[in-house]
């Protein structure tokens, strides 16, 4: 076959997992070993998390059927293929379905994109404890196994912004039998496997990477590192704190320790972490035969949006020592880094261009944390990661490794696979990770060769009280990165540019932080299209600082913008130049006592409102006076144009 010709895809042989009584009965069953309930449709793609884990399991000899967005107004759909041999596994999906359904403002979202036709309404809100409750109603005392980022993160008491209020494990709430945590190939594999060998699901206790619910003098297998009453966490705002992070501090899989949470006369335990995936194992996971589609039944809605994104990508790395407070990361893929090998990405792109609608462009060779491919220090592998400390932020650790060699190699290798005519990188690069590396080639290949005319990165904020709450490096660090990017962009004669990530009313910031940043735009000539104002979620630090006013990583006190007017002042000053938003600005700036930011000046944000124009400025006819000694002209910059608002919507040189 000739290098341009495209073989046939999907490979013959290959087919989706059962997703209703027809395709079972198809494949000769009678019955799945395991039915996976999921609140998103199904997508048979390695960035899913149903599609790895069922696929996980089907290379290990079970048979396991997809019931995806069922009927959750009753136990019916939960019936489709009768009762599974060894249990219930279920997700709310892909991410929290409180996220999915609402914006920060708590307002409905008008689509779903992991949804058929992006529809609203196929899910339930909080879909991990309404899909338990239809599985108990339907069956009884089945093993029900819980995980996925909804009850990864919500494993132990939360705060939950929807409700205010904290709210008890997802275990307990959803009556499921085991909760797995983190990344869950090796967990459910052993789950399966005592199960198979006929263990009963509630003798299950010493599995890593697990929380199950007991009577509070039962025997736990690991050491305690701390334990709490849920009934004290629920009103004592510096005990919650302090609950977070001792939480924190103990999810590596080296020096993780077991935490306990007393429930009235019932104990819960979180065994510590699962080690996560070494080299060869990610590399057999992500060999497995997925159909790097969503299931042609959707065809009719028109596909699943979320394949878009992610359907000529690749995956190369697990886990983050970024570690920023806003992220659940640290809480759910850990603070550890992994990755596959250069063969394994090279196999994945060689299938991607056997696609039908394959246009020669691979979208991204990313992760949580594009440029990451090993621990950030030799240390970690034998110590585990730092409990009292960060790899990057607000320094970079002297112990840190930074080191770009294999992945510009992985890259290089990508590129020479045939039919792959371009490669970009478009997940996060830590900016800050790159200046580390004082070997520069990793950031000219970037600059010259895998960016899309435009790189994401994400300083967050300009103000070091507010970033450092977010626990990312000053802004002093992406402005050098910024402007060593453009010289770059220059000496390679590129027209490229930045698109920074913005996040308003952060814990830590106020009304002075807002405007400081609004300065810098207008100074960088940055009109941001979208801001993303915070939004506490479960599982992170930030979101411990909103609910309580400290930081549990420290125990310090932060000043947290809650009010929702303020927080609509802060987005505004973001997008200072909108016209809608004049008013607002208007009040931020008097509230703040910074009028000297209304007028002409070219640091003021806004111009007065014409009602505020001295009399003088205008002339007998009550025409605007353009004359210098009245209303000021306009400007011009240095090369005599006229000093308008750019029309790209990026930072440029």
């Amino acid at each position: 076959m000739k290098n341009n010709e495209k073989k046939p895809f999907p490979e013959e042989g290959m087919e989706f997992l059962p997703i209703n009584r027809a395709e079972m009965a198809a494949r000769g069953w009678d019955a799945p070993d395991f039915v996976y309930v999921t609140g998103d449709a199904y997508v048979d793609h390695p960035s899913f998390g149903v599609s790895i884990i069922s696929r996980v399991l089907e290379d290990a000899g079970y048979r396991v059927a997809i019931l995806s967005q069922p009927n959750y107004k009753n136990a019916e759909d939960f019936k489709t293929f009768g009762r599974p041999r060894l249990g219930f596994l279920v997700t709310a999906g892909n991410i929290d379905s409180m996220v999915a359904h609402y914006t920060a403002a708590k307002k409905k979202r008008s689509s779903d994109y992991y949804s058929p036709g992006g529809k609203m309404g196929a899910r339930p809100d909080r879909a991990t404890i309404v899909y338990c409750n239809r599985i108990r109603e339907a069956y009884g005392d089945i093993p029900i196994i819980i995980g996925g980022l909804e009850a990864s993160l919500r494993r132990f008491a939360h705060y939950d912004y929807w409700d205010d209020k904290v709210r008890r494990s997802i275990l307990v709430d959803s009556r499921a039998d085991l909760l797995t945590y983190g990344m869950g190939e090796n967990i459910l594999l052993r789950i399966a496997s005592l199960l198979e060998k006929g263990v009963p699901i509630k003798k299950i206790r010493d599995v890593r990477g697990t929380v199950y619910l007991s009577k509070k003098d039962e025997k736990i297998h690991y050491p305690v590192a701390a334990t709490f009453d849920y009934n004290e966490l629920k009103t004592d705002k510096k005990k919650y704190a302090e609950a977070f992070g001792v939480q924190y501090k103990n999810q590596d899989a080296i020096n993780g320790k077991a935490i306990v949470e007393i429930y009235d006369e019932k104990m819960l335990v979180q065994n510590p972490p699962m080690p996560p995936l070494e080299r060869e194992e990610l590399d057999r996971v992500y060999a497995l035969p997925y159909m790097r589609n969503y299931h042609p039944s959707y065809e009719k809605d028109g596909g699943v949006p979320a394949i878009a994104e992610v359907k000529f990508s690749i995956t190369h790395n697990r886990g983050c020592f970024g570690a920023c407070n806003f992220c659940a990361l640290a809480f759910h893929q850990g603070r550890t880094v992994r990755s596959r090998s250069i063969e394994s990405v090279v196999r994945e792109a060689e299938i991607i261009t056997r696609l039908p609608d394959f246009k020669g462009y691979i979208h991204d060779v990313g992760g949580p944390t594009a440029n990451f491919r090993y621990p950030a220090c030799d240390k970690q592998l034998e110590h585990g990661v730092c409990a009292e400390r960060k790899c990057l932020a607000p320094t970079p650790c002297k112990n840190l490794k930074a080191d770009h060699t294999e992945y510009i190699k992985l890259i290089e290798e990508v590129e020479t696979v045939p039919g792959i005519k371009k490669v970009f990188i478009r997940s996060g690069i830590r900016f800050d990770y790159v200046l580390c590396d004082k070997d520069e080639s990793f950031f000219k290949k970037l600059v010259r060769d895998n960016v899309s005319g435009q790189l994401k990165v994400a300083p967050e904020h300009c103000s070091s009280e507010v970033l450092s709450k977010m626990g990312k490096p000053n802004f002093e660090v992406y402005e050098k990165f910024r402007r060593r990017y453009f010289e770059l962009t220059k000496s390679f004669g590129k027209e490229q540019y930045l698109v920074p990530y913005l996040m308003s009313s952060h814990p830590g910031s106020r009304l002075e932080d807002a405007i400081a940043l609004a300065r810098c735009l207008k100074r960088d000539g940055y009109a941001p299209e979208q801001v993303q104002d915070y939004y506490p979620t479960p599982g992170t630090a930030s979101t411990v600082m909103y609910y309580t006013g400290i930081n549990p990583l420290d125990g310090k006190r932060v000043y947290v913008p809650t009010d929702y007017h303020e927080k609509q002042l802060q987005r505004a000053l973001l997008q200072y130049s909108r016209p809608q938003n004049r008013a607002l600005v208007e009040e931020a700036l008097k509230k703040a006592g910074r009028e000297d930011l209304i007028g002409y000046g070219a640091e003021c944000l806004i111009k007065p409102q014409r009602s505020s124009v001295p009399s003088h400025s205008k002339n007998t006819q009550g025409k605007k006076d353009t004359r210098k000694n009245g209303r000021p002209m306009v400007k011009k910059n240095n090369n005599g144009r006229k000093n308008e608002k750019p029309k790209r919507k990026t930072y440029k040189k």
